[in-house]
């Protein structure tokens, strides 16, 4: 198993650290190889450029602005994303990441004259995990539309292998919570990550001289 984290948050301090933590520790626990995107900690620029929108379809030098980013998803076979809600949604800076690193020919292949409508590009993906805080309670934030959710389970599980394993877990009501509701949802989190790495192969071992 090679999974991704894209995790998102400015405070190193924050509880959405602590599942970004839980997150890893269940995976190094499978046996996953593990890749680390801190869009913060990196300074990652999430504002699509007038350059990059003007060469979006100019696969592959698309990729160029990104190319850490695209190179890890290409990686992977385990996407996961770790980031809190702000005003029922992603943060402008996870939004950014998938404006300037989900592109054509990575993430999706446009419409062509054969087909009328883009089609999945990340089919190598199987597995999907998506760890959030709302500060919004669970009935209001489905109220709302959870756009947020719907943009990470079903947009970015739609450009996802068809028979994808996936989890959400989400901890509401952030602002009134409490030592032993956090405790809860860290529990959570670690049987959303037993389901989701179930059955996976470990990552092969590098050998000393594979090393080299």
């Amino acid at each position: 198993m090679k999974a991704l984290v894209v995790y998102c948050h400015p405070h190193p301090g924050s509880f959405t650290a602590a599942v970004r933590d839980t997150v890893l520790d269940r995976l190094r626990a499978a046996g996953a190889a593990v890749r680390v995107h801190d869009l913060y900690a990196e300074g990652f620029a999430p504002v699509l450029t007038a350059g990059e929108w003007q060469g979006y379809l100019d696969s592959p030098a698309n990729r160029a602005p990104v190319d850490a980013a695209v190179t890890d998803v290409l990686w992977c076979d385990t996407l996961i994303f770790v980031y809190p809600t702000w005003w029922y949604g992603l943060p402008a800076m996870l939004k950014g990441w998938l404006d300037r690193v989900l592109l054509p020919d990575v993430a999706f292949l446009m419409p062509d004259a054969v087909n009328r409508t883009i089609r999945p590009g990340l089919t190598h993906i199987t597995r999907l995990g998506v760890f959030t805080t709302c500060g919004a309670s669970r009935w209001l934030t489905w109220l709302i539309g959870a756009p947020g959710r719907r943009t990470l389970m079903r947009g970015v599980g739609f450009l996802c292998h068809p028979r994808r394993r996936t989890v959400f877990a989400a901890h509401y009501l952030m602002d009134s919570s409490t030592p032993a509701s956090r405790a809860a949802h860290l529990a959570r989190v670690v049987r959303a990550m037993d389901r989701l790495t179930a059955g996976a192969a470990p990552a092969p071992r590098l050998t000393a001289q594979a090393a080299e």
